[in-house]
């Protein structure tokens, strides 16, 4: 197993694998989400019913996300996103045998508690890779899915047309989720988690010890951890009650450590960018009376661009000699002025050169912003780091639609502008944790 640490331009096929599974969830969510509103309305549902099944998942999603992250950390990434990718299956399986709305409903509830593939891959792939590799791994991921989420929409839009179309293409998102499923457990984890010693023993801006569950440390006394050719071995072999004791212990030191200041950025960006998006089409054809077919292909264009910005990710954060925080910094200033001239923007040009510079900073600005949250914790807790920062971006999602709708009553151009001032309340306060970080690494320069 010593290829797990090797560098990142020989990525080893676990790696790869990653990649693949996350291509493919995203490929097959993006093939039913999109007609799922369509298909509630041909069951007779109103456009309320549908809302509400959306704000389901949401509820669900935000309040699932830490726990199944958290589960993850004491049982093992494997286990866990094995039963994840099962469940969903099901789900999906269950949608496309729906006939009713309450089928529907009934189908959508373990989608939203146990939907969380992409936060498990993105905790595993932080425990395979070193802190200097992780940006460029995590950007190469990003990248994969958007082609994922680009693709399964251009199936749909085939598939739809034909007898019972829907229900096709849930049943193949169902085999896909079961493909994913195998194709984890078939991954050469064998029930180990296994995590480079010189990363579990790091230390970090907070304490880690807050961080770390009961659960480690009883193994830990028992000697349940072991260690062969420098890679700590950790068994999962406690009772259930245990486990949520853990999972317990795992939540509430998060929620006592000092990353708040960070979630707070993330949520600020993530509410500008779904403000920028929410209305998107409605504003463009307003504005510059462009046909919805080309508004299409615009925002076709904007995550094309997304996507091969996460390839290059790697590149940028190198030039910025993994300097992660000041590359969100300047991000953040690129997206919040992108959004205010989009806002006053006169022709369609200026759009196009928008989309074009947002798909970038964007994709970035999302990649250095998990980076920036896993360098400040120990290797014990990451999937609850990354199912939190899941659950604040689910509370921007619940947020934006309600306030895209307000701020519309007064112009069109509303929620962009909206956008670019909570993008720039975000680059305040990542001034003020710049500063403060620079005053405490002048302190221990000055003690040393």
């Amino acid at each position: 197993m010593g290829w797990i640490s090797s560098p990142v331009p020989g990525r080893p096929p676990l790696v790869r694998c990653l990649y693949v599974v996350g291509f493919l969830d995203l490929f097959g969510v993006s093939m039913v989400v999109p007609l799922l509103s369509r298909h509630i309305k041909l069951l007779g549902g109103s456009s309320t019913v549908t809302g509400l099944i959306g704000s389901l998942y949401g509820l669900l999603q935000l309040f699932s996300s830490v726990v199944i992250g958290s589960w993850s950390d004491v049982v093992g990434r494997q286990s866990i996103l094995t039963v994840t990718l099962i469940l969903s299956g099901f789900s999906y399986g269950l949608l496309g045998k729906s006939s009713s709305i309450p089928l529907v409903i009934l189908a959508r509830i373990p989608t939203g508690i146990f939907k969380h593939s992409q936060t498990i891959v993105k905790a595993l792939l932080s425990d395979l890779v070193s802190g200097h590799e992780r940006p460029h791994v995590m950007g190469r991921f990003y990248a994969v899915c958007s082609v994922g989420f680009i693709l399964g929409p251009v199936l749909s839009g085939y598939l739809v047309e034909l007898d019972g179309g829907f229900y096709t293409m849930c049943f193949i998102c169902c085999t896909i989720f079961f493909i994913n499923a195998g194709v984890v457990w078939w991954l050469p984890f064998n029930e180990l988690l296994y995590i480079p010693t010189k990363e579990s023993h790091s230390k970090t801006e907070i304490n880690c010890e807050d961080m770390c569950t009961t659960l480690c440390k009883e193994e830990n006394r028992k000697g349940l951890s072991t260690a062969h050719n420098g890679v700590v071995r950790r068994k999962t072999l406690d009772p259930l009650w245990n486990q949520c004791m853990s999972v317990g212990q795992n939540i509430k030191g998060l929620v006592c450590s000092d990353l708040w200041d960070i979630f707070l950025v993330r949520f600020l960006m993530a509410l500008a960018n779904l403000l920028y998006y929410s209305n998107i089409v409605l504003a463009i054809e307003e504005r510059f009376s462009i046909p919805p077919r080309l508004i299409g292909y615009l925002i076709s264009y904007g995550g094309i661009i997304g996507s091969l910005s996460g390839f290059t990710a790697g590149c940028v954060i190198r030039q910025y000699n993994n300097k992660t925080f000041l590359l969100l910094l300047h991000s953040s200033i690129l997206t919040c002025c992108t959004m205010a001239v989009y806002s006053f923007a006169s022709s369609i040009q200026v759009v196009v050169l928008c989309i074009t510079v947002q798909g970038f900073s964007t994709t970035i600005g999302r990649t250095c912003i998990t980076d920036v949250e896993l360098s400040r914790i120990g290797s014990q807790a990451r999937g609850t780091l990354i199912g939190a920062g899941q659950s604040v971006t689910a509370v921007a999602r619940v947020l934006a639609p309600l306030l895209s709708g307000l701020v519309q009553e007064v112009s069109v151009s509303g929620p962009p502008k909206l956008g670019a001032g909570l993008a720039l309340l975000a680059i305040l306060h990542m001034l003020f944790i710049h500063s403060k970080m620079s005053k405490t690494l002048d302190a221990k320069a000055k003690i040393q």
